[in-house]
């Protein structure tokens, strides 16, 4: 009962609920927050420090940065979300303050369409290479419905790898609980929030993280999806055991990208570090960092084909720490 009163205690005071309903429509940094309030900056950032005390909103760095967004796992997660619905926003101060937002939104939205509109052509030119898109998408949904009826469990918990565009999340957010996406790239995590707020998946975020050290505690996940980024990893094999050790058992980890190809423009081009991989080679590597029933499926395209891996990881063994 405690928690719920600490969080009513700090839900109750204007401005700390006009931030809350602020953080229940988008993640927002201090100036952000700024210039919808119009109050100062210590003032400010103490309601948000007691709203973040009470659990009812999250605090986390991106680079430099810091954004706050509404509680998703904290005991009083739910009595956030909660007080937000209730929230009317015909109320003349909460209209007023999500009047403001709508412009920040449209002022990110303008930068991440000025961003993708300058690589577009180099995306483009990935994707005339190989099998289209939407045959990818369509296995992943299938695999993992699959997944989900061996396993005979939902997927709560959700991690896509090197995130880009949030177009995994996209696909995967309205199917699990909570997605996550993490990304090294400050511009693509930009691009990848605007997609996903524009979709009103609130049960996604994105965060800065390193595919080598993901933010993520040991067994925290059900499934994790690595789609066309292992080839940017001078480490893979590192990739893969990082990838194990946020997966909880019977969750699965399904990697997409390329077969070997001879396409050098992509390595002097576009950064890649791989040249595709073979088939046995990635399997041999789950299979040495823990995953069981490694499946392999190739979509043929040309002149790039697409190898897909999908690794099951095994059940916990309480008593020995092992798994089976």
């Amino acid at each position: 009962m405690e928690h719920l009163l600490q969080g009513l205690r700090a839900a109750g005071e204007e401005t700390r609920m006009r931030l809350l309903v602020l953080c229940g429509h988008a993640e927002l940094t201090v100036s952000e927050l700024l210039q919808i309030l119009g109050q100062s900056q210590p003032r400010v950032s103490r309601h948000l420090k007691l709203l973040c005390e009470a659990g009812l909103i999250d605090r986390f760095q991106e680079g430099s940065w810091v954004y706050y967004r509404l509680a998703s796992k904290s005991e009083n997660s739910l009595l956030a979300r909660y007080l937000v619905d209730l929230t009317k926003e015909t109320d003349p101060v909460v209209a007023r303050d999500l009047g403001r937002l709508d412009t920040i939104k449209q002022a990110r939205s303008d930068a991440a369409t000025a961003y993708f509109k300058m690589n577009a052509s180099r995306w483009n030119e990935i994707r005339s290479l190989h099998v289209d898109e939407e045959e990818v998408e369509s296995f992943l949904l299938a695999t993992m419905r699959e997944h989900q009826e061996r396993s005979g469990k939902e997927i709560v918990d959700f991690l896509d790898i090197g995130t880009g565009t949030g177009r995994i999340l996209e696909l995967f957010g309205p199917r699990v609980e909570y997605a996550v996406g993490v990304d090294t790239s400050r511009e693509m995590l930009a691009y990848a929030r605007t997609a996903i707020e524009e979709k009103g998946l609130r049960n996604c975020q994105v965060r800065m993280g390193d595919m080598y050290t993901l933010p993520m505690a040991n067994q925290s996940q059900d499934a994790v999806v690595i789609h066309q980024v292992l080839h940017y990893a001078d480490r893979p094999t590192v990739v893969i055991e990082e990838a194990r050790r946020v997966i909880r058992s019977e969750g699965v980890l399904i990697i997409v990208d390329f077969a070997p190809h001879e396409v050098t423009a992509l390595n002097e081009e576009h950064a890649h570090r791989q040249s595709g991989f073979e088939l046995k080679q990635v399997k041999e590597w789950c299979e040495a960092a823990g995953f069981l029933n490694v499946s392999t499926h190739v979509l043929k395209g040309d002149p790039l084909t697409v190898n897909i891996w999908v690794a099951e990881a095994g059940r916990a063994n309480s008593s020995l720490g092992v798994i089976k």
